[in-house]
């Protein structure tokens, strides 16, 4: 998620990848007021923010403990948003994206577009190293459309990347998902030395962007990925 997670290494080590002036004829005082009052909200500036879901919203919409299966727990070491106020929006140039950020940082961060609020979180299964890791982004204007399109073209500019831990290759495979959202790719990480594999959902509800990233000992975490990202949408349908 936003920072590399202690589970990402973890998942390695376990072979699991883991925003005038009034008129000049005379006129009564009151009259005079009302264009002058006009004039000024006319020209104060717009809150570029105004109507942006907040990160304490946007935590109030992740997944809760009860929706995971028994054996997964909390990692506190993941769980950070941004509260009650908005950062202001970066895009940096990123001709190139940094294929090894598939192994653990935020995937949202290959697109080189921050977001003015978020909310993350992960679950683990201590005793498989499987993760659960959830987030939502939200940024101004069509810029969540702009971010979903370049997670679209992620496994084009990254087919594969060198996982250090296990010294192997890892391939990036990426479908478009239909039905979820306003739209939705399914990004999927497997390795001859992994067993199962791990699947990063993105969609897009309005003016935000649902990432799912999960990783399986059982299968590639697809199923697992797709259900966390229905329940993530249906939260965010109609606020976002």
């Amino acid at each position: 998620m936003r920072q590399t997670s202690p589970v990402a290494t973890l998942l390695a080590v376990a072979a699991l990848p883991l925003a005038l002036t009034a008129c000049s004829a005379p006129a009564p005082k009151a009259a005079a007021a009302a264009p002058a009052s006009a004039s000024a909200a006319a020209a104060a500036p717009s809150d570029p923010n105004k109507g942006l879901l907040t990160g304490k919203q946007l935590k109030a919409a992740l997944a809760p403990a009860s929706f995971f299966a028994t054996g997964f727990t909390a990692d506190p070491a993941d769980a950070r948003d941004t509260g009650t106020t908005y950062r202001l929006p970066a895009t940096a140039d990123v001709p190139r994206p940094d294929c090894a950020k598939l192994g653990g940082t935020s995937w949202t961060d290959i697109t080189g577009i921050s977001s003015v609020s978020f909310a993350q979180d992960a679950y683990v299964n201590k005793n498989s190293s499987e993760e659960f890791a959830q987030e939502i982004d939200v940024y101004r204007d069509t810029t969540a459309t702009t971010v979903l399109d370049a997670l679209g073209q992620i496994s084009k500019a990254c087919p594969s990347y060198s996982d250090e831990p296990t010294h192997s290759t890892v391939t990036v495979t990426e479908k478009p998902l239909t039905g979820i959202g306003d739209g939705a790719w399914a990004i999927t990480e497997t390795s001859p030395a992994w067993q199962g594999g791990t699947t990063l959902v993105a969609a897009r509800v309005g003016t935000s962007v649902v990432t799912v990233l999960v990783s399986s000992s059982s299968d590639k975490g697809l199923a697992g990925a797709t259900k966390l990202t229905n329940q993530l949408v249906g939260a965010l349908k109609g606020k976002a």
